[in-house]
Parts: C-alpha cells; sequence; structure tokens
C-alpha cells in the first residue's frame, strides 16, 4: 500500500471519484458536487486559505487501485491557545480495513503534528461547520444537501485508532402534517402579536443589507460558546454565491427589534433528490438538467441549515416565531412534507429544547471525534 499527495489533475479526480467507487452498491449514497468539494481546496473560493494551511492524501493498493483518501488542516484562526494546536481531519474514505484507514490517521498526524498540532479533530470541514461535518453513528438514510454520510463501520475505525467522541450534533424533523403543540404555537403567536417586534423575509436584491445583519447576529448569538470564531462578510459571500440557485426568499427569516436586527432563521429545499442521479458533475448538460428538474420535480423538504438569536433577546420566543413564520408560508403549498432541523449540537440546550417543543423527532446524529498526540 502507497499515500500519494494530491497535487496534480490525476490525483485530484481520484479524491474526487473514490467515494463514488466504495458507494456504488449503496442506494441511499448521493455523490456531493465535485465543484463543492474542490471549492474547499481552492484559495479563490475558500477565504480559510488565508487563515490556515490543508493538505490531502490517497492511499493505493499494490495494484494502484484508490482505496483511501483523507485531508487534514489546520485554521489558525480558530486556535485561540498557541500552546494547544488543533488539527482538523476530514474528507475521509476508506475501504473496511483498519490497515488502510490506521495509515491515512498516521498521515495526516504526522503532518499535523509536524505543523505544531498536539491534537486533530475529525470528520471536519476547513470551513464553516454547516456542511462536511462530523461522522453520521445513527440514521443511515439519503443525506441532505452539504452532510457527511457514510457506512455505519467508520465509527469502528475511528474509535479503534483511538480517536474519542468530542460532541455529537442531532438532526430533527418535523413532520408538516402534524401540528405544533400547542404551547408552542401560543408563544409562538404571542411574539409575533408584539408590535416591538418585526419579522421580515429575506429579499436577494438587498443581500448586502441582511447579510450585514445576519454577521451581526450570528456574531453575537455565538460568541459565549467555546472556541467560538466571529464569521467574515466574505465567507457570507461564498456562502451565498454557493446557494444561490435555490434560495427561497420565503423561507428565510429575520427578527427585529424596532430598527435592531436580533434573530434570523435561514432555510433552504433539500435539493438532493435532484442530484442523485448526476454522479457530482454539474456539466452544462446537468446544469440544464437541473433546472428543469428544479421547475418540474416536487421537493417536499425543507432543511433549516442555520438559526440564531441575540444573547439579550433569548428565551422571548423569537426563535419560534420566525419557525411560525416559516410554517405558514410552506403549509398552503401543500408540498412540503417534511422540515429537517439541523445541527444541534448535544451542548446547545437552549436550541434543543426548542426542537423538542416543536414536536420534532430525531433522525440522524453526527460526531465529531478528538484525537490528542502523545
Amino acid at each position: 500500500m502507497t499515500i500519494e499527495e494530491v497535487t496534480d489533475k490525476k490525483t485530484i479526480k481520484e479524491f474526487i471519484e473514490l467515494p463514488r467507487k466504495l458507494y456504488i452498491s449503496d442506494p441511499n449514497f448521493i455523490s456531493p458536487l465535485d465543484k463543492d468539494i474542490e471549492a474547499v481546496f481552492d484559495p479563490k473560493l475558500n477565504n480559510f486559505h488565508s487563515h490556515g494551511i490543508i493538505k490531502r492524501w490517497i492511499a493505493k493498493n499494490e495494484k494502484q487501485q484508490i482505496i483511501g483518501r483523507i485531508a487534514a488542516f489546520i485554521n489558525y484562526q480558530k486556535n485561540k491557545n498557541p500552546d494547544f494546536i488543533i488539527g482538523g481531519i476530514g474528507f475521509f474514505e476508506s475501504a473496511n480495513d483498519e490497515k488502510t484507514a490506521f495509515l491515512l490517521f498516521d498521515t495526516a498526524g504526522q503532518w499535523l503534528r509536524q505543523n505544531n498540532a498536539k491534537a486533530m479533530e475529525g470528520p471536519v470541514n476547513f470551513g464553516e461547520n454547516d456542511k462536511y461535518w462530523g461522522l453520521l453513528v445513527e440514521g443511515f438514510v439519503p443525506p441532505s444537501m452539504g452532510m457527511n454520510y457514510n457506512p455505519p463501520w467508520y465509527q469502528t475505525l475511528f474509535e479503534k485508532y483511538g480517536f474519542e467522541k468530542l460532541y455529537d450534533q442531532y438532526t430533527n424533523v418535523i413532520q408538516v402534517s402534524k401540528p405544533f403543540p400547542e404551547r408552542f404555537s401560543k408563544i409562538a403567536d404571542w411574539i409575533a402579536n408584539k408590535p416591538e417586534y418585526r419579522f421580515i423575509h429575506f429579499e436577494k436584491n438587498n443581500f448586502e443589507k441582511y447579510a450585514k445583519n445576519f454577521q451581526e447576529i450570528y456574531n453575537d448569538a455565538w460568541s459565549e460558546f467555546e472556541d467560538f470564531t466571529p464569521i467574515e462578510l466574505d465567507t457570507l459571500k461564498e456562502s451565498f454565491r454557493e446557494m444561490k440557485p435555490i434560495v427561497d426568499e420565503k423561507i428565510i427569516w429575520f427578527a427585529y427589534h424596532g430598527e435592531e436586527p436580533v434573530a434570523f432563521i435561514l432555510a433552504l429545499p433539500d435539493i438532493n433528490v435532484l442530484l442523485k442521479s448526476f454522479n457530482g458533475k454539474l456539466n452544462w448538460w446537468n446544469k440544464i438538467r437541473f433546472f428543469l428538474k428544479l421547475k418540474t420535480t416536487t421537493i417536499d423538504r425543507i432543511r433549516f441549515i442555520v438559526m440564531g438569536c441575540k444573547t439579550k433577546f433569548q428565551n422571548k420566543g423569537i426563535e419560534s416565531g420566525l419557525i411560525k413564520k416559516i410554517q405558514l408560508e410552506v403549509v398552503p403549498r401543500n408540498n412540503i412534507n417534511e422540515v429537517e432541523l439541523a445541527w444541534v449540537g448535544d451542548w446547545n440546550t437552549k436550541m434543543i429544547a426548542l426542537h423538542e417543543a416543536t414536536g420534532a423527532t430525531r433522525e440522524k446524529v453526527h460526531r465529531t471525534y478528538r484525537y490528542t498526540f502523545v
């Protein structure tokens, strides 16, 4: 077995195409778009390169067939303690073989140690944690766009190597046909009728305004969490560029107290069902197919990507009011069956309580691990 660094068109192609070979018999697998994966490694499209380093490798067997891959990176902006730098690993794929997996972990770990890291966490992304984050350990169903999918035995490979659980992130689901619990609806209606609050949906033409509002709310809402790194406008612009073709203005809402932006909820249609037959390719023909499918295919599921509320406005029911606004928008459409509430960390008790208040049920669990170097 050999390890090769990804450095040219040939190795990039092998890195990108490996999952499609490994999951060829898995009906739940939906290939992420090649361009979205490559954007992570492109300094022109991922501003994390301005404050971090990244490298990736592939593993090949004796027949020179690719059987594994991994990436490693360090985000210096996130590392607050220069005496204990934590690196990340991601985009891990491997045959069901300890020798292959462990060699990939060793390779990534060695590079991270050479760059003064004391530990590695993964699988994570060299970017924000709204996609390609965590190992799927529960809920092996077709993934939503941007969510990691892997076979159950990856968990065994991580834990046998010595990775230890750092935290879990839960994905919960609301059945649209099922009414919200009475208490939740009362709180949502109460806050929506208070004259000092306004609820306004997003408008693409006013992107700059809403991007700044998003940044202001997000950086306040998450500031109390450990290892929080403020989000940059450039990152928001990159994210919007990626999701612009599928943005539905009326499922992205902001709440204002007077003129002050205080909370938001960002939801998107789950378009992965449209991409399954594309096999990761978004060439000119598949772009035409995509927009034709977008017009003719009923997308019956939306995904709450992220929600935030300034700390001084939390526990006032504002988040409930935002969720109710989306409900009032999508229910009359008669084509949305499920709403996915994604990425609530097991440490985020307030958001877990909000999910439970809606009557949502657990669908998936993604786990982030840490391995501390001896």
